[in-house]
């Protein structure tokens, strides 16, 4: 059977069926439609696939022209139909992997879908999870539920594997096809049909032995990102307290050819990996008796630095005698990072129920995200809309607070036509302003 299987995947006659066409699934799909692979996309939201199906963009930063071709493909389709999983030959689950009110792994969105494919299972069929999640998760989850609910024995009648997402929103030098694919499987020949699959559009695949593996693997890659943007932010409220710009430090440091990389401090994490990737190492090594003080000690320092950005806050405001309770602040930035319009985790939201809680009058700016659409963690929000980016508008609040630093953004009128300006990001680096009490890096 396997060898019919390749003989399929080389002769693209191979479907691919993506279940979540979301920032990590709809790139894909265009990834495996620019190859000639005929695919399949799976969404429970019926709004999201009339958008795929007509062409209409849903996602910002991926742009038109994706959309319009995989509307108009012949090879290319997507459905709200779990029923017609059997029509593809692998099926690769792109589905969220987010954490609980108690910073645990809420696995419902991954066992809800490994429900629904293993009633659908038929041989000869692979499976792999891309979602992010713990070590172990395909060997004691995925692979026994699928056995299960289908009456079918992997690595005899269907093939498991696991292949972790990088993806990088909004990074114009890497997107899918460039950025290389770690594959672990669950025995040899699911991974030699996995990483067949993969090369067909991916520049590199890195096999690992198992699928635990890769889980470590992707963990491993943004708990180290997650370490290190946590030394950079405690740097900065210590070289703060100290009267040295934690910027200039870094880019000075950052000339050291070797034994150096750059990280840069913000108000917070944002995004769908690093802020919630270590936990759930953390929770696991608990059942091995294991303590992770490293790993959750950056989680707490990264956190925590939405509070010290209102302390910073406060501390402009009363330069300007007024107090927070009471005050118009504008937030610049709702995107998570610069120049996408991807809303998750964004420490923003964070900013807005503090300032919230303490009286203070809240609007944001954001030129990719016009209108805050329904979030799993900040309903309140939703329906909030974007200021128009007006001089009149701008100058009326008494602070602004700069989270995220678009590139479309025009600084240099924000200085002008702003009196208090909170700069998380260095953004104003190269504003020189000549007023009082203008200009707080925090």
């Amino acid at each position: 059977m396997i060898e019919e299987l390749l003989d399929k995947v080389q002769t693209k006659k191979y479907k691919i069926g993506i279940v979540g066409l979301g920032y990590v699934g709809l790139p894909l799909m265009w990834t495996f439609f620019n190859e000639g692979m005929p695919t399949i996309g799976f969404d429970i939201d019926e709004n999201k696939v009339n958008n795929l199906n007509e062409g209409v963009p849903y996602i910002k930063h991926l742009g038109k022209d994706m959309m319009e071709k995989l509307s108009k493909s012949t090879i290319c389709e997507s459905t709200t139909d779990f029923s017609r999983l059997p029509e593809a030959d692998a099926i690769l689950m792109c589905v969220p992997t987010p954490l609980d009110h108690h910073r645990e792994p809420d696995m419902s969105y991954v066992v809800e879908t490994t429900k629904t494919v293993g009633r659908y299972l038929r041989k000869g069929q692979l499976v792999i999870l891309e979602s992010t999640t713990y070590p172990l998760t395909t060997e004691e989850l995925i692979t026994p539920l699928l056995e299960e609910l289908s009456g079918l024995k992997s690595g005899e009648d269907f093939y498991v594997a696991y292949s972790p997402e990088r993806e990088d929103p909004g990074n114009p030098d890497f997107n899918t096809a460039k950025i290389p694919k770690v594959v672990g499987g669950d025995g040899g020949e699911a991974l030699k049909l996995a990483l067949a699959l993969y090369d067909t559009a991916i520049v590199k695949t890195v096999p690992v032995q198992n699928t635990k593996t890769a889980e470590a693997v992707k963990l491993t890659e943004n708990i180290f990102r997650s370490v290190n943007i946590a030394l950079v932010n405690e740097l900065k409220v210590v070289y703060h307290s100290m009267g040295i710009d934690v910027h200039e430090v870094l880019e000075a440091a950052a000339t050291k050819p070797f034994g150096f990389m750059k990280f840069t401090p913000g108000p917070g994490l944002g995004g769908h990996c690093i802020p919630i990737d270590p936990f759930y190492l953390t929770w696991k090594a608990r059942e091995y008796e294991q303590h992770t003080r490293f790993i959750e000690l950056a989680g707490e320092i990264n956190t925590n630095m939405p509070a010290y950005v209102i302390d910073q806050t406060m501390k402009a405001l009363n330069k300007h005698r007024k107090s927070i309770n009471g005050s118009k602040i504008l937030i610049i930035g709702l995107a998570y990072k610069p120049n996408v319009d991807d809303m998750r985790e964004s420490p923003t939201f964070k900013l807005f129920d503090i300032l919230n809680d303490l009286g203070a009058d809240i609007s944001f700016y954001d030129s990719y995200v016009p209108v805050i659409t329904p979030t799993r963690e900040h309903a309140d929000w939703t329906g909030l809309n974007s200021i128009e980016w007006k001089e009149e508008i701008i100058s009326s609040y008494d602070a602004v607070i700069i989270s995220t630093n678009h590139s479309d953004v025009d600084y240099h009128k924000l200085g002008d036509w702003s009196n208090c300006i909170i700069d998380t990001r260095n953004a104003m680096k190269d504003y020189k302003s000549n007023k009082e009490n203008h200009i707080f890096k925090a």
